[in-house]
């Protein structure tokens, strides 16, 4: 199976040749042709009112991780309000790169107007961005691997997410001391560079060292595994950094079983609900969420601006919030307008 999604993606790679002298490799963190989503009715005016007979598909890594559910839940929130189809999609499993890719493909020859897609990789889901560039099928590529070629992205600045936690060690440890990083997918954009602002941020500031930064592949059990070797190898360790709150829920556990919960603060990315609830339980120190109801409702709007033929710029970021104990009651309410001020305010 491997061995045939390569031969795919080498011949996609020559096809869209063409397509990268339009535009240059997609760096999504440092795209200057931005906007914020704060700014999209101000710089765009309104939203169009979509037609009632639009599809829109989505397409998922997964349903097993809650992220990518309720980034679902924010595009059908949308096809709701307006009366207009979403059907959301999603592989087996985050290792399924061949049935994510027959997802998108089934959608476009069912005749979608938009596809929303979260590729597995940085390359997976390209042979069917080409045929959907072909049909004059807009696609945005939502959080959060990145394919190169995608002419539109809507997602948070993921080197972001490292930084703000690294920037709480520098906070709450000024004596500094040993960190490890559990990483995502390796190759996957997203993973690397909330790898890399972790990284460099903790360093630069001279006072912590980085014993190790290990791939789990998105698992919790992974995490657990690789958790627990470290902390058998660094007994002295004061912090974790996991680049989803699944991996940082199998830390959690590690450094549970190895009694060193007070010693050792636990960080991971995404806001899903169970790392709320390990926050308020004092387990997990505290998560970046990312909000994904209303990234999906954001980057269904700058689709329905898409399909009415406006020209949106090529990324626009969404909101991110590091979440302790100490804000998670607020960022945790369930009253979409209020989060949405809340989170505007932050700007």
């Amino acid at each position: 199976m491997k061995r045939t999604l390569l031969s795919v993606l080498a011949v996609t790679l020559l096809s869209t040749t063409a397509y990268a002298a339009d535009l240059p490799p997609l760096q999504s963190d440092t795209e200057a042709d931005r906007t914020d989503w704060t700014q999209l009715t101000e710089k765009y005016g309104p939203l169009p009112a979509p037609a009632k007979t639009l599809k829109i598909g989505g397409v998922s890594k997964t349903l097993t991780n809650e992220y990518w559910r309720s980034l679902g839940d924010g595009y059908k929130a949308s096809g709701a309000k307006y009366g207009f189809t979403v059907e959301y999609q999603a592989a087996a499993n985050e290792d399924d790169q061949l049935g994510q890719l027959s997802i998108a493909e089934t959608l476009i020859s069912q005749g979608f107007n938009g596809l929303l897609v979260s590729p597995q990789t940085d390359a997976n889901l390209q042979p069917a961005y080409e045929v959907a560039k072909s049909k004059g099928i807009p696609v945005v590529n939502v959080n959060d691997a990145v394919m190169p070629n995608a002419s539109h992205y809507v997602g948070n600045v993921q080197k972001d997410n490292g930084v703000r936690v690294a920037q709480w060690f520098i906070q709450h440890y000024p004596q500094g001391g040993k960190v490890a990083i559990v990483e995502g997918q390796p190759g996957v954009y997203a993973a690397g560079q909330r790898t890399k602002g972790f990284r460099e941020t903790i360093s630069k500031n001279g006072k912590f060292t980085v014993v190790a930064s290990v791939p789990a592949n998105w698992s919790r059990e992974n995490a657990y595994n690789a958790a627990s070797t470290i902390l058998q190898q660094h007994p002295d360790l004061i912090g974790f950094y996991a680049n989803n709150d699944g991996m940082a829920l199998g830390v959690v556990e590690a450094v549970r079983a190895q009694n060193k919960s007070k010693q050792t603060a636990v960080f991971g990315t995404d806001g899903i609900s169970d790392a709320y609830a390990s926050i308020r339980r004092g387990e997990l120190t505290g998560t970046v969420d990312s909000f994904p109801v209303l990234t999906g409702e954001v980057a269904m709007e700058v689709m329905l601006r898409l399909i009415n033929g406006q020209k949106i710029s090529r990324v626009v970021s969404t909101p991110q919030a590091l979440i302790t104990k100490d804000n998670a009651e607020a960022f945790s309410t369930k009253d979409n307008a209020k989060l949405r001020q809340l989170l505007a305010q932050q700007q």
